[in-house]
């Protein structure tokens, strides 16, 4: 495909999402708006046909996106021809999450013939935590200092270079603090190491604490058409899991243009074609380190849905399609997005405040999962103001009294 050609918008263009959902869920609203169609393939396998249409039964559980579109499919990730069918009937394919096989990936699109975006090569670079260190590293980017942990002994190695604590993690597939633990001392780590696979193989990563004062975050969107880089935002973590999200970060102006460039750079390093998120440290002393990144939209750009003039997932898919990225700018001064986190295990039902729904600038989203359980994402919040204080603090209000 050449992105200096844009696939025509028309009702006969199908673009393919492989996972399903909030993510995929939010990127299908922008295609449809612009008169395309979703397709899904959703590694849920809870009770879902592998073929498109039908529609689901009452005690049918389904991902958020698989409830937006008859063109669903629901299989394994590893399945290779299952992969090149849904391709082979997509436009363009792209991805929601990392948890896939790089090398898997390459085939399927050579077999298929279908464009996907993010690339196989560039999600090759990323594929991994290991991986994706080592690839900014050599880019000149700095990181976190890291290293591949395959033993009890690398461990008590990695702690003697870099003192305690540390985090170990899981090289491939953690999220939201899932896949990650914290090493404290020398006796901590045999039973970290085995709690996270290393005894039955699993690759994993230690990196080194770093004493933060911040946590930022910056979203580009890149094709050959050119590129869009988005506001750098503050990200406040709860528990592992990030809760508040501040758009512009409040942080001198020229350390939030040193992330945004880092950010550019990291992206231009893998020639990434897509969104693209990048989350930083930012030290006491005012250095930056690039500490993770998703080739996709990400939680940390929900805010752009109503606070910029052009949203990560409508430059999503704008990236993939070969069209010009839109603007990043904000449209107010001030967006807070605050996440709503279930609150007890259970039937997802939403309880939301009666002042919410006539309240200025308040923007709700709930992601239509069924099910809820303590901690999980089940939506967001997003506040637009004039001032931080304010703003901030009718976001936490208004979030403290959604029960789901």
């Amino acid at each position: 495909m050449n992105m200096n050609t844009p696939l025509p918008l028309s009702a006969d263009t199908t673009i393919g999402f492989l996972g399903a959902g909030q993510l995929a869920r939010m990127s299908a609203a922008v295609v449809m708006r612009l008169g395309m169609r979703a397709a899904v393939f959703s590694g849920s396998g809870e009770d879902a046909a592998s073929s498109p249409g039908g529609v689901p039964g009452r005690d049918t559980k389904f991902e958020p996106l698989e409830w937006m579109t008859p063109l669903r499919f629901t299989g394994s990730f590893d399945d290779e021809d299952a992969l090149v069918r849904f391709a082979e009937m997509c436009d363009v394919v792209t991805l929601e999450n990392e948890f896939l096989d790089g090398e898997l990936l390459l085939r399927v699109r050579d077999r298929s013939g279908t464009p996907m975006w993010p690339s196989p090569e560039s999600f090759l670079k990323l594929e991994s935590k290991w991986l994706e260190k080592e690839t900014f590293r050599k880019a000149g980017i700095p990181v976190t200092p890291y290293g591949l942990i395959t033993s009890v002994e690398d461990l008590a190695g990695f702690g003697e270079q870099h003192g305690y604590p540390f985090v170990l993690k899981s090289s491939k597939g953690g999220y939201d603090g899932y896949g990650n633990r914290t090493v404290r001392n020398p006796g901590e780590a045999g039973d970290a190491f085995a709690s996270l696979g290393g005894d039955a193989g699993r690759e994993l990563i230690a990196e080194a604490f770093i004493p933060f004062h911040k946590e930022l975050a910056v979203q580009v969107a890149r094709n050959r058409a050119g590129t869009t880089v988005y506001p750098c935002c503050e990200t406040i973590q709860q528990g592992h899991i990030c809760k508040t999200v501040i758009a512009p970060a409040p942080i001198d102006d020229l350390i939030a243009e040193e992330a945004r460039r880092m950010a550019v750079e990291a992206v231009e390093a893998i020639d990434g074609i897509g969104l693209y998120a990048f989350e930083f440290f930012l030290t006491d002393d005012g250095r930056l380190y690039l500490n993770e990144s998703a080739p996709r939209p990400h939680n940390s750009g929900h805010y752009t849905i109503e606070g910029c003039v052009t949203s990560q997932f409508e430059n999503h898919i704008r990236a993939v399609m070969g069209l010009p990225p839109g603007p990043a700018g904000m449209r107010f001064p001030v967006a807070v997005m605050e996440n709503i986190l279930g609150t007890r295990n259970g039937p997802a039902i939403a309880l939301v405040p009666g002042d919410l729904w006539t309240a200025k600038e308040v923007h709700l989203h709930i992601y239509g999962k069924q099910s809820s359980r303590i901690g999980r994402k089940m939506g967001h919040l997003t506040v637009l103001g004039e001032e931080f204080v304010g703003t901030a603090g009718r976001a936490a209000d208004f979030v403290s009294k959604i029960t789901l």
